[in-house]
């Protein structure tokens, strides 16, 4: 078969099948422009269903729901990563929304023919579209410091992706690295296995009341609004969180210093700065005998398979509101603080996902369609 005739042809692109990309499919669906959805997953939802078991969101279910469909639990619970997964997948269900799993995307590229658009290479599977949503997320490239591999090799080590349970961590104590939400939560259930637990790295703030308690469900409504609509690349507040919020350094949520000295974790604001004798060391020259350590320690963008020059120094699109200006018809979706402090949760997806869908709508309706013009050309 030769590459033309493998080539398939849409107006739209979306690369990744999570709440980002299902958002915008709902919305180009309702506009009739045609689309397909590429998940590297061989399931939808598996994104979330592969976290640790116990990780559970940090917003409520009233606000959990996708446009169109609410998410099927009590305003005030906290759903399960897995059940997050299963909620996408019926989603996808609902909607029929034309989602192929099992496609890992390797290269995006402008056309050959100098023509506007794009080709995407899966393995043997060649795309072609007018118009590509990048929608892969935040949460890419997993990051441990490079003096991570001076460490004693009968340390475990663990990332907090590979993270699954404490059945994982060896005898003995643990050091957590990074003092943000998934280092506190996964302190607190290491220490409760009952392993000696340290969590290193500077607390940035924590929310002002316990999450699921009723104060929690009277302040988290105005904490939502303010997330949504104050925290915003237009305001200074929101400007000045953004860098922050995209180097992992978000606030505690559901576990905060309450519960870690509660739960027996020792916390230390000093942060982990190399490795002496093949143990950690802390910041104030204190080094740790530990016999796991996990590295809560965020991740970093990768868009190397993106052939156009997109990045930032830091490796971050540069973008506005998910719209590339120096690109035109490229788009993202789920970036961290894309446009609000919301945009890295299930909340803020639709709102992000109908700002790009109503841009590619204009373009589309300004500009003819190269793919549609070849499938004419094609069917004559």
């Amino acid at each position: 078969m030769s590459g033309e005739q493998a080539t398939e042809r849409y107006d739209v692109v979306i690369i990744g099948a999570g709440q980002a990309g299902l958002a915008a499919g709902y919305h180009l669906a309702k506009r009739g422009i045609q689309f397909l959805i590429l998940e590297d997953h061989e399931r939808i939802g598996d994104n979330w269903r592969t976290r640790w078991e116990s990780l559970r969101l940090y917003s409520p279910a009233a606000v959990d729901g996708l446009p169109g469909m609410r998410f099927p639990a009590k305003r005030f619970a906290y759903p399960s990563g897995r059940e997050m997964g299963d909620y996408l997948e019926s989603y996808a269900r609902a909607w029929k929304l034309p989602v192929r799993t099992g496609i890992h995307v390797d290269r995006l590229r402008r056309r050959d023919d100098g023509r506007d658009g794009f080709v995407i290479e899966a393995g043997d599977q060649r795309f072609e579209a007018d118009q590509v949503i990048v929608a892969t997320g935040a949460f890419q490239k997993p990051h441990v410091p490079d003096f991570a591999g001076e460490l004693d090799p009968g340390i475990r080590q663990l990332h907090s992706s590979a993270y699954r349970s404490p059945s994982q961590l060896q005898d003995g104590p643990v050091l957590v690295v990074g003092a943000s939400h998934s280092g506190a939560d996964i302190a607190v259930e290491a220490a409760a296995g009952g392993h000696r637990t340290v969590l290193a790295g500077h607390i940035r703030g924590q929310l002002p009341v316990p999450l699921e308690s009723r104060r929690g469900q009277t302040v988290m409504p105005i904490m939502f609004l303010l997330a949504k609509y104050l925290l915003t690349i237009r305001t200074p507040i929101g400007r000045k969180m953004a860098p922050s919020i995209r180097m992992g350094g978000g606030p505690l949520l559901r576990v905060r210093r309450p519960e870690l000295d509660r739960a027996g974790v020792e916390r230390s604001e000093a942060s982990v700065q190399g490795v002496s004798g093949g143990k950690p060391v802390l910041g104030d020259g204190r080094a740790i005998d530990v016999a796991n350590v996990v590295w809560c320690t965020g991740y970093r963008p990768d868009f190397r398979w993106i052939e156009m020059p997109i990045v930032d120094p830091d490796g971050w699109p540069v973008q506005t509101r998910g719209v590339v200006d120096s690109v035109p018809g490229l788009y993202f979706l789920g970036l961290l603080f894309q446009y609000s402090f919301t945009s890295m949760l299930i909340a803020g997806a639709s709102r992000d996902a109908a700002y790009v869908v109503d841009r590619i709508a204009e373009r589309a309706a300004a500009e003819p369609s190269p793919t549609r013009l070849a499938a004419r050309a094609a069917r004559s």
